[in-house]
């Protein structure tokens, strides 16, 4: 496996989350590197803090799973993200409205996708989002206090809850880890999975944008059950049995054509 050096560590990191601690000599044959290339690689993720090194291999600081980093997330499928965010867009009205969005490099694509209409409000627990509208004259931006989480630059915990909480909005576009007929909505980080629901209970309508790999996937922590979802939009890379089951929960699922999925 040729990777390059971003590629490599998105992986170790990818693996970690997956398995909770992995040896040298495994991640060397999975990265098809020497083992003075992975000793470099490793100190650079411990060095940042997102992992813990042991004799003979390395350790996921949160076993249970924590997010990538947004600076080693995968953004070459960002072109199938930007139809899945266009299509989400697309179910918002027109007229002035007020738009809550999660993290993430789809929601983010929504919230681009939602630039220059006229009175468009964003209410967002994520500085890269807030960051991105804040420029755009027609758009009024909140940003929610909080934690801020390193690894997803998002707003977390008891203050981002209750601006959620006080604040009603027409739409509310979540972005997942996992995307289930069982289980609903669900992500790797309870606090972000607490804000998601205190975001999605104020809201007129809830829309999930997810890409085609998460359907059907479940993580540590539900931010919204079906009951609570009014649209899904993912791409044809997802698995059709679990579209069907989602949709004759009363969920209208729309999918747009792709060939390829990536991350939240």
């Amino acid at each position: 496996m040729s990777t390059n050096r971003t590629d490599r560590m998105r992986t170790m990191l990818s693996t970690l989350r997956d398995q909770g601690e992995v040896a040298s000599q495994q991640l060397c044959e999975q990265l098809g590197v020497s083992p003075a290339t992975l000793r470099r690689d490793l100190s650079e993720l411990e060095g940042q803090g997102l992992l813990q090194r042991t004799h003979g291999g390395a350790r996921a600081l949160d076993p249970s799973g924590s997010d990538i980093p947004v600076r080693l997330r995968d953004h070459r499928t960002i072109a199938a993200k930007r139809r899945i965010a266009q299509r989400a867009a697309a179910l918002i009205p027109a007229g002035p409205q007020s738009v809550a969005l999660t993290g993430g490099i789809t929601t983010q694509e929504v919230a681009r996708s939602l630039k220059g209409r006229p009175n468009m409000t964003i209410v967002t627990n994520s500085l890269t989002i807030a960051a991105d509208c804040v420029v755009d004259t027609h758009m009024k931006v909140f940003m929610t206090g909080g934690l801020v989480r390193a690894n997803s630059l998002e707003a977390v915990g008891p203050m981002s809850e209750y601006a959620f909480q006080v604040i009603t909005v027409g739409t509310a576009v979540l972005g997942a880890d996992g995307m289930s007929a069982d289980v609903g909505a669900t992500t790797y980080d309870e606090a972000e999975a607490r804000t998601a629901i205190a975001m999605a209970a104020n809201a007129q309508r809830v829309i999930v944008a997810v890409d085609g790999s998460k359907i059907g996937k479940v993580t540590l922590a539900r931010m919204t059950a079906l009951d609570r979802l009014d649209h899904l939009v993912t791409d044809s890379t997802a698995d059709p049995s679990q579209l069907e089951r989602i949709a004759e929960q009363g969920v209208h699922v729309h999918v747009v054509e792709v060939t390829s999925g990536g991350d939240r």
